[in-house]
């Protein structure tokens, strides 16, 4: 293969021509199948036909020109190859190790090891007790189908995770109900709703439950957590019946005193019924843990169904999440945190004294919400979303594709039809340098559709985009912002 065809964005063999390619609807292929897998292909061709078909392809970022904006190794712990020290010379000094765990947590596969885990775990975070399980998605679906009590209420913020939806969905409460993304006042309010429609609750015999996360992954934004406190505080008038479960999941290593996340940040250890962390993001391994109190972690175990039904964490599992959570406090873990923040402030910086950036805005041609009021903000976040016209994604994330930048194209059914957006993730072994050649590139493309807009081109698509919708068009194939 030529080289310059393997450096293309539609190399035969690349993620983004597979990518295309798993969209093609061949209607008259699927008639021919038995009923039971024609209904499955037409089910996956209503995704196809409008380019939502999800497809296991090899990750962009892992190539060796990329440049990763998009994984959610943040520290890095993995792309230097440090959790991977860590791990082996964990398994060196226990040489019997079981490779699997025999059973559930309940029933036979428990282990000292990670009982062990969970208490130097949970006294890190100021939790009285934790359980550890295969995945913080696998948390939230345990937390929110066992906790909640027949009478209760769910009151969840409008951007949280799937998997608390799929837990909710599980739950015996009798009325779940969303307020305003962030929005405090909405809070309050349906609190109030809540409390006037059930008696038994506003006596304080039955609770409210919220489900909020610490920062959220498709936005990028934090959580009011202490305001949201606050007015619960105030709403329950001291009965105590209105309960926060938090998902950490994009805080877990990045901020708080040692990467123990925002509620620690903000002291309010106490105050918080359940937290969920993961370690699949910045601490590097996988899994998850739910800390809470005691009564918490054995409602948890007899009421979660996987607790009882699903394999206990095996042992190389649990010793990962262990070594990682070691590097917290410690002169690599501080400076991954610090030069997490630096490049967030660095791509702000760059981004809002470009010369085309008031225009791009005015023009609706870019748009970042986070850049609003960043200078004032007590830590940035390393999620960073980009926004243009939604006709425009797409030939966005070519370009910048082009480029050998690989931010993540964030669509439908992620997200709702109409919000599609690009996802920006700093991580440790980034550069100021690429930083600022993103931004670079993000407006050589600004410049490029300005160009197009007001007729100083010939052309009517980006140069990046224009390659692969005549690419497509050879192929019959169509969608992905093409005109």
């Amino acid at each position: 293969m030529d080289h310059n065809e393997e450096k293309s964005i539609l190399s035969p063999t690349g993620s983004l021509v597979k990518q295309i390619n798993s969209q093609r609807v061949q209607p008259h292929l699927t008639k021919k199948l038995p009923t039971f897998y024609r209904n499955i292909e037409e089910a996956l061709d209503a995704r196809r036909a409008t380019q939502s078909l999800f497809s296991l392809v090899r990750s962009n970022w892992q190539t060796s020109n990329a440049v990763d904006f998009c994984s959610n190794d943040y520290l890095s712990w993995n792309t230097t190859g440090l959790i991977r020290s860590k791990l082996l010379d964990e398994l060196s000094r226990y040489p019997n190790f079981s490779v699997a765990a025999g059973g559930s947590r309940v029933m036979e596969g428990n282990y000292p090891y990670i009982e062990e885990t969970e208490q130097e775990i949970s006294s890190f975070h100021g939790a009285e007790a934790g359980l550890i399980v295969n995945s913080a998605f696998d948390a939230n679906v345990m937390v929110w189908s066992a906790l909640p009590r027949p009478g209760d209420a769910i009151v969840y913020d409008a951007l949280v995770h799937a998997s608390t939806h799929e837990g909710m969905e599980h739950s015996v409460v009798i009325q779940k109900t969303e307020f305003q993304h962030n929005d405090v006042k909405a809070f309050r309010n349906t609190l109030l709703s809540i409390l006037d429609a059930h008696p038994m609750i506003k006596q304080g015999r039955r609770s409210i439950l919220v489900a909020v996360e610490s920062v959220y992954s498709m936005e990028g934004d934090v959580c009011p957590l202490l305001e949201l406190v606050e007015v619960a505080d105030e709403v329950s008038q001291g009965n105590g019946n209105i309960q926060f479960v938090i998902d950490e999941t994009h805080s877990t290593g990045l901020f708080g005193p040692n990467g123990t996340g925002l509620v620690c940040e903000l002291g309010l250890e106490e105050e918080i019924a359940v937290r969920v962390h993961t370690y699949s993001k910045a601490m590097g391994a996988c899994g998850g843990i739910i800390f809470g109190s005691e009564t918490i972690k054995s409602a948890l175990i007899n009421f979660a169904r996987s607790s009882i039904y699903s394999t206990s964490p095996p042992f190389p599992f649990v010793a990962a999440i262990r070594v990682g959570h070691r590097l917290l406090g410690t002169p690599e873990a501080q400076k991954g945190q610090d030069t997490v923040q630096f490049l967030a402030r660095t791509f702000y910086e760059s981004l809002t004294s470009h010369p085309l950036w008031s225009i791009a805005q005015e023009k609706s041609l870019l748009s970042v919400p986070l850049s609003s009021g960043w200078e004032e903000r007590p830590f940035l976040t390393h999620i960073v979303t980009l926004w243009t016209r939604q006709k425009y994604t797409y030939w966005l994330y070519l370009h910048l594709l082009s480029a050998s930048f690989y931010v993540l194209p964030v669509k439908h059914p992620i997200v709702p039809s109409g919000e599609s957006r690009l996802r920006v993730t700093f991580h440790a072994e980034n550069t100021a340098a690429q930083v600022e050649s993103l931004v670079k590139q993000v407006f050589e493309w600004v410049e490029e559709i300005m160009a197009i807009e007001e007729g100083r081109s010939e052309q009517k698509v980006t140069k990046a985009a224009n390659e692969v919708y005549a690419w497509m068009r050879q192929e019959g194939l169509k969608g992905y912002g093409m005109v």
